[in-house]
């Protein structure tokens, strides 16, 4: 079915849409708001001045915070001293006040983050966001005098930028016709030199119409000086340049499918597919690393069965690399050497990663770790010696009589599929289920307290499904639901469903499941496809019309994800997933509830509005509502937050059971 009769809910915010928009989001208020004491409830977590601060190092002694609460809504960009991080209330030095500089312009920014200029620490380019869009305007800042100055400055476009030197920076941006690419990023970067027009800066390097874009940077490590370029040919694929004193470039020799990074002599390489080099051939998801300049490759991390590489990160003289093993992580710092040396960093269970670094001065590393009803703990530590445990978060719900549990549900094709179980161990009971499956990005333990003090502390259960298509067991786990193989995810998703009612931990009446952008996709397949299942389903900024994606935004960048409707072969098996054209009103659907970001300039609102209104039509039970402001994320600020994730849990509570 490619007829469309709701095409006119894409145009952004015309007259009929507005009213269309504001008709749905009054009905959904006046059906889920409440007494609005959980949605206090919810502000109280987001805003509670008790959370840690996570900080970040930029090179100069300082520790970087961004911080939000109650006075702040916007938020505030601080720093502190390492002595006064460790007080129970550090004194904070404000350098930008987001709020007060809204009041100031009558803007409506949100912070979008800074690059600090190195080795001087005096300047940074600070990106700002119109109401949490990724499209940002760019300013400089002289964090001496905390005030914004004249030179580089860009306005609103989704660039990238970076440092070269106190008077160049990389820039891409848009230049103008036929300067962005076909998923709206820069297909142009220019290096820009202060004091002349953006129009005169200096082509670097220009990619292809429909590659995803492309970037430059420059590594300003003394002794190892270098400039790189990247060309982004899909999600998934890049080539990756070394910038020449010349201006020449020179390719970088690693499969185009693998990531790379560069630290003083070394030059690391995680594998998405298995390479040859010399006589051996390196599997996919392991991590290599050679001499820059170098062939010969060592093998630093090598995946099995269970376990796969998260990330890395550097510090002065070593590595520290996070492993997944059954979705569980740790930590370990390898050392360079004839032969790399490997030593445990952390061991505990659920979740831990390493927060920060400051690879140019020491081996420092900021460490975290939680899990699903264990409060964040943030460590300092170096390498080869203990850690210091700086700041611990408390238990922001009540725990008591809960428990983590992991199980494995079997998959149509019989594969395993991972998925945690928080709540009270005796069912069945009401559960929310959440899952994503995309981009090869996995879902973790974690310590969220708005779904504890919303959900959790009302005797709810609430369940994490790792199902392919993530990253939770390395790239393999997700080229298994790549493209014509997306059902596979579809199908893990639905077995976890089946095997929590087999396990007596819920029932399908009882069952609620919730996911955002990909995950909302997974969402409206669920609804779609598996009703059955379910007996209410919320979808978050998610991406529903299949045949238009691709039209709709930056969907173009995603077709290596998904595949291209305009290709009949790809067409095939996308439309037969397709949430939007596969809705029936001869078919019963549990209660759905669609949330969405007018701002949202990723994944289009139009999927939502369109889902919204084909689902009316058809006279199924479904709730719209759209919030102006939050880009991807769905909410700019805490207040928002709290008003969605209540509107959800209420939805949860009216309809589940």
């Amino acid at each position: 079915m490619l007829d469309d009769p709701y095409r006119w809910l894409e145009d952004l915010d015309g007259p009929e849409v507005v009213a269309w928009i504001g008709e749905r989001n009054a009905e959904t208020l006046d059906k889920l708001s409440g007494d609005g004491r959980l949605r206090e409830a919810l502000r109280e977590v987001l805003d509670s001045k008790e959370r840690i601060a996570f900080p970040g190092w930029r090179g100069d002694g300082f520790y970087y915070n961004f911080w939000t609460d109650a006075d702040h809504p916007r938020g505030l960009w601080r720093r502190t001293t390492a002595g006064q991080f460790r007080l129970e209330e550090p004194e904070w030095e404000v350098l930008i006040d987001v709020d007060a500089l809204n009041r100031a312009e009558g803007a409506n920014w949100t912070w979008g983050g800074a690059q600090v200029l190195k080795p001087g620490y005096d300047r940074c380019l600070v990106r700002l966001s119109r109401g949490g869009a990724d499209a940002t305007v760019v300013r400089e800042f002289d964090l001496v005098a905390r005030a914004f100055v004249d030179g580089f400055e860009l306005p609103e476009a989704k660039s990238d930028v970076g440092w070269i030197d106190a008077d160049h920076i990389y820039v891409g941006t848009d230049f103008g016709p036929g300067s962005l690419t076909s998923s709206g990023y820069a297909r142009v970067v220019k290096q820009w030199r202060r004091g002349t027009p953006l129009t005169e800066a200096e082509l670097v390097f220009e990619g292809e119409h429909d590659d995803v874009g492309v970037d430059a940077w420059h590594d300003p490590t003394p002794g190892f000086e270098r400039d790189f370029v990247v060309r982004y040919l899909d999600i998934f694929r890049r080539e990756y340049f070394l910038r020449r004193a010349d201006g020449e470039l020179e390719r970088i020799d690693v499969p185009d499918d693998a990531s790379c990074e560069a630290h003083r002599e070394w030059l690391l390489i995680k594998l998405r597919s298995p390479w040859t080099v010399g006589d051996t051939t390196h599997p996919a998801g392991c991590l290599l690393v050679r001499r820059f300049g170098e062939t010969g490759v060592t093998e630093l991390f090598t995946p099995d069965e269970h376990t796969s590489l998260s990330s890395w990160a550097w510090t002065r003289h070593h590595l520290l690399i996070t492993t997944m093993t059954d979705v569980k992580t740790r930590v370990y710092a390898l050392s360079p050497g004839r032969a790399w040396q490997r030593h445990p960093v952390s061991g505990e269970e659920g979740r831990t990663w390493i927060v920060d670094t400051d690879p140019d001065r020491d081996d420092s590393y900021l460490i975290a770790s939680e899990g699903f009803l264990r409060p964040t703990t943030l460590g300092l530590g170096a390498v080869g010696g203990p850690v210091e445990i700086l700041k611990q978060e408390p238990a922001l719900f009540d725990a008591g009589g809960l428990t983590v549990r992991q199980f494995f549900a079997t998959s149509a094709d019989g594969t395993r599929v991972p998925y945690f179980v928080v709540g009270n161990p005796a069912g069945p009971h009401k559960t929310i289920m959440t899952g994503y499956g995309g981009f090869e990005i996995p879902m973790l333990p974690g310590y969220d307290a708005v779904a504890g003090r919303g959900w959790l502390d009302g005797g709810g259960t609430y369940v994490v499904a790792n199902i392919r298509g993530g990253g939770e067991y390395g790239p393999a786990w997700h080229r298994a639901a790549l493209r014509e193989n997306r059902v596979r995810a579809f199908e893990d998703f639905a077995a976890v469903a089946a095997d929590l009612v087999t396990r007596g931990i819920t029932t399908p009446s009882q069952l609620g499941i919730t996911g955002g952008s990909n995950g909302g996709l997974l969402m409206g397949v669920m609804l779609t496809r598996y009703p059955e299942l379910f007996g209410a389903v919320v979808a978050r900024v998610p991406l529903l019309d299949m045949r238009r994606y691709t039209e709709l935004l930056a969907g173009k960048s995603w077709i290596a994800e998904y595949g291209d409707p305009d290709v009949p072969a790809d067409w095939k098996f996308l439309s037969a997933f397709s949430p939007y054209q596969n809705a029936r009103a001869d078919r019963a659907y549990p209660p759905a509830l669609l949330l969405t970001s007018t701002r949202d300039d990723r994944v289009h609102p139009a999927h939502a509005r369109k889902m919204a209104a084909r689902l009316r039509e058809q006279g199924h039970e479904v709730l719209y509502y759209e919030n102006v402001e939050g880009g991807h994320g769905g909410a700019a600020d805490n207040d928002q937050k709290a008003t969605i994730a209540a509107l959800t849990f209420e939805f949860f509570r009216r309809t589940l059971g």
